[in-house]
């Protein structure tokens, strides 16, 4: 699944507006986008700082905080995408960040 074109479909607000999106080569660099994403929101927060360090029960309340989030994930078998809602976003992204914890 990691060499799967997918796209991240979030809304930041209800305001529909807020809707965007974002495409990636594979579900492993979608989930560093949502990482990256997430640390880019912690800057813009807190400027001052220069170090970040979180868990994932923080960049779970990021990703619950926002109003909407969803991915589509190619399936060449269907040649179609699939779509999997915030918890499978959840899944893969503490998936993905125990790897480096190795």
């Amino acid at each position: 699944m990691s060499n799967r074109h997918t796209i991240i479909l979030i809304q930041s607000s209800h305001n529909r507006a807020t809707r965007t999106f974002m495409d990636f080569e594979s579900v492993t660099q979608a989930m560093d986008g949502i990482c990256a994403l997430y640390e880019r929101k912690l800057k813009e927060l807190n400027p001052a700082i220069r170090n970040f360090s979180y868990d994932i029960a923080d960049l779970y309340n990021f990703m619950d905080g926002l109003a909407d989030m969803s991915a589509l994930v190619y399936d060449h078998s269907i040649h179609a995408y699939m779509p999997h809602d915030r918890q499978w976003i959840k899944q893969r992204t503490l998936r993905h960040l125990k790897k480096f914890a190795h």
